[in-house]
């Protein structure tokens, strides 16, 4: 099964806020039938404890421990906002809402986490024109 998929990829030319930016992520996992609409209160959680934000322009929303009711299935959502959103202080770019089951949402943060370690990946990522390009260069998360 793919985590994600075409349509769970976006690219914005302006910003948004942290909080409009979580509810985006919510909605393609929602869309994608990996979460119930309950899984963006997970997420404010979640950061309302720890932020998500993991450098390189990165933030990986996923919801907290007791919250695993509201995951029906592993599925990512990828978000560009080429504007950036100010998530808790640091500028993000890139949003990609996680939803796992069981332990998948760890093998599936550690994939995220490699590609977005490498400073030319990034790079690419961040000049990738269209979803269609982006999506190719994310695809190896379903490997």
């Amino acid at each position: 099964m793919s985590v994600l998929t075409l349509g769970q990829v976006r690219i914005h030319a302006g910003s948004a806020t942290q909080e409009a930016a979580l509810q985006e992520a919510t909605d393609i996992l929602v869309s994608a039938g990996a979460v119930t609409p309950a899984y963006v209160d997970a997420m404010r959680q979640r950061e309302a404890t720890v932020s998500t934000y993991m450098g390189n322009g990165l933030a990986i929303p996923h919801g907290t421990n007791d919250t695993k009711d509201a995951i029906l299935g592993s599925a990512l959502s990828v978000v560009r906002y080429d504007g950036g959103v100010d998530w808790a202080g640091e500028p993000a770019t890139f949003v990609v809402g996680i939803a796992g089951r069981g332990d998948e949402h760890l093998e599936i943060l550690s994939q995220i986490a490699i590609l977005f370690s490498d400073e030319d990946d990034v790079a690419k990522l961040n000049a990738a024109q269209t979803p269609d390009e982006l999506y190719a260069l994310l695809s190896a998360v379903n490997d």
